[in-house]
């Protein structure tokens, strides 16, 4: 994997401001009124992290939705939920229109309890850097995880392994190249499940309908993807970067 494709592990206000298309003073006001935690102080002031980046995305998707900051902190403060999109059920997310349109749609006949709240992050960032196209042909992993059985199951180990690839792991341990073949073997089974099932098909509907409506992608502006990997952070060791090189280089 080249080098200029592998994001930080923090970034600075700065870049977490440009990320999200907002002035480093708003992200300093979240801090103010109690919606965003302040983060670790590092070398160039505070560093956020993952979770931090996807709490701000939601927070930027419920203001844009028209929901006040004082409902955001409730949403936030609720003790009975965790992570980016606490206060909120895949179910709210979906009623609320956080996410746009056609992702939204494509998510509805999805049976109920079967999509995770991560997946919604994920494809949160996704439509952020790649717009709403992007992210809706994203949403047909997440549908295939969702609807066939034993691939969330097997999907939830191999993330575990790979979450297993800590910094105490070297890049040449045996161990990396066993979780890169079982994340090949993993994203080929996916996508024969996607092929078969139609939603192969779906995909390519839903290229041919944009293109008739001739919408654009709506990608990050003026980011391109190079730049956007440069201010979404994931905690990442280089272990876990090299085991999805080798994956990615198994075809």
């Amino acid at each position: 994997m080249n080098s200029s494709m592998i994001s930080p592990r923090t970034v600075t206000v700065e870049d977490a401001a440009s990320f999200l298309g907002i002035a480093p003073t708003e992200i300093l006001r979240y801090h103010e009124i109690g919606l965003l935690p302040e983060p670790p102080l590092g070398g160039e002031g505070h560093r956020y992290r993952y979770d931090d980046m996807i709490r701000l995305l939601w927070i930027r998707a419920m203001a844009d939705a028209g929901i006040a900051d004082d409902a955001i902190r409730v949403a936030f403060a609720d003790p009975s939920t965790a992570g980016g999109s606490a206060g909120h059920t895949v179910e709210s997310i979906l009623e609320r229109g956080l996410l746009s349109d056609v992702v939204t749609s494509r998510l509805m006949d999805v049976p109920e309890g079967s999509l995770r709240l991560t997946d919604l992050d994920t494809l949160l960032v996704t439509e952020r850097i790649f717009g709403p196209l992007g992210a809706a042909i994203q949403a047909t992993r997440f549908i295939a995880l969702a609807t066939h059985h034993g691939l969330r199951e097997e999907s939830v180990r191999v993330d575990a392994a790979e979450n297993a690839l800590d910094d105490t792991v070297t890049i040449d341990d045996p161990r990396v190249e066993q979780v890169a073949a079982e994340r090949h073997a993993f994203e080929r089974m996916l996508n024969a499940v996607i092929e078969d099932s139609g939603l192969a098909k779906s995909d390519e509907a839903l290229f041919e309908s944009w293109d008739a409506l001739g919408l654009a992608a709506e990608a990050l502006d003026p980011f391109s993807a190079m730049d956007a990997v440069a201010k979404m952070p994931y905690d990442f060791s280089p272990a876990r970067w090299r085991a999805m090189e080798l994956a990615e280089a198994r075809g």
